[in-house]
């Protein structure tokens, strides 16, 4: 008998049920274990673990989980968009021009949302009809965004009129019985309606289907051309979310803004239980995978480390995070 005929040898039943506890509580853990390096180290671990900094640091989460919904969405499919950063870029600064046009709140806030569900078309249209991997095809998207965010604006931030956009991201709202940023609010109700989506319906399904096997998604009659172009443009109108609630936060459109958040807003995923090679991922895990990202900056910031300090750890961070999920994924090999 040739290596080739050797059957692939099967977990044991103790090893199945360890990755999958693994792949459930390993982002809480991760969350305990940020908190807990963080209070140790501070000199003040009162003010870490204080109902006002946790408030900051879930207003600051808004714009990475809003994102990390969204690429759940994607990368559970096998597909990965790198032009999250320049799409909130983007539709902030259009929400910003709306503004200032004198277009109502709520109408700006659906222009930029708009302006990112048309994106991420692009990239589905990119991706199923030009054949372009999903790696490069978001790759150039990257580029064109970020481009049209500074053409758009003349290479300047764009000041906007007080309205109610303004405080969507505040950490300390107003009336006070909000206790969290408005944004907080509405990304956990975007966050529970996407886990509904994925669990509960037969957009889900196929989206975990594509993801586990496209071939064979297809041979059972998924149209996976189709559902690609409304995964990623579900993924882009969230990033243009995001970048409404990045604007907001700002109290400004910024062509500049969201360098490198990409990184960010995958590491949550991944983080969380996604995998790369796609068909596995959970909104709860991603969220999970957020706050660890937000709570890690937050230490950093609250204990004076440099930005370079920050974005060393979030790249080791993400190497950790694939090769745990290399531990989590079954081996194939006999």
């Amino acid at each position: 008998m040739n290596a080739s005929t050797i059957p692939a040898v099967a977990p044991s039943p103790k090893v199945s049920i360890l990755r999958r506890w693994l792949r459930i509580l390993g982002p809480f853990l991760g969350l305990i274990l940020v908190i807990g390096i963080f209070s140790v180290l501070s000199d003040n671990p009162g003010r870490f673990l204080s109902p006002g900094n946790l408030r900051i640091v879930l207003a600051q989460t808004v714009i990475v989980a809003l994102g990390a919904i969204g690429m759940t969405i994607i990368i559970i499919s096998g597909g990965i968009d790198l032009a999250p950063g320049s799409v909130i870029g983007l539709t902030g600064v259009v929400c910003a021009l709306a503004l200032r046009a004198k277009l109502p709140p709520l109408a700006a806030l659906l222009a930029g949302v708009a302006v990112g569900g048309t994106v991420g078309l692009i990239n589905g249209l990119a991706i199923t009809i030009l054949r372009v991997v999903p790696f490069i095809a978001t790759l150039g998207m990257l580029g064109i965004a970020r481009g049209l965010a500074k053409w758009i604006s003349g290479e300047q931030t764009v000041n906007i009129p007080d309205t109610w956009l303004n405080s969507m991201a505040i950490a300390f709202p107003t009336p006070a019985w909000l206790l969290v940023a408005p944004g907080v609010w509405i990304t956990a109700l975007v966050a529970v309606f996407a886990a509904i989506l994925l669990r509960r319906t037969v957009f889900g399904r196929h989206v975990f289907a594509l993801g586990s096997n496209e071939v064979a998604a297809r041979a059972c009659g998924i149209h996976t051309g189709r559902l690609k172009l409304w995964i990623y443009s579900i993924g882009g109108l969230l990033f243009g979310l995001a970048g409404v609630m990045q604007m907001s936060r700002l109290r400004q459109g910024d062509p500049t803004v969201a360098i490198g958040v990409e990184l960010d807003i995958i590491a949550a995923v991944v983080i969380g239980g996604g995998s790369l090679s796609g068909g596995k991922g959970s909104i709860l895990g991603s969220m999970i995978g957020a706050l660890i990202m937000a709570f890690l900056r937050n230490g950093c910031q609250l204990m004076g480390w440099p930005n370079y300090i920050q974005e060393i750890i979030i790249g080791g961070i993400i190497v950790l995070a694939v090769a745990a999920d290399q531990l989590r994924t079954p081996s194939t090999e006999g």
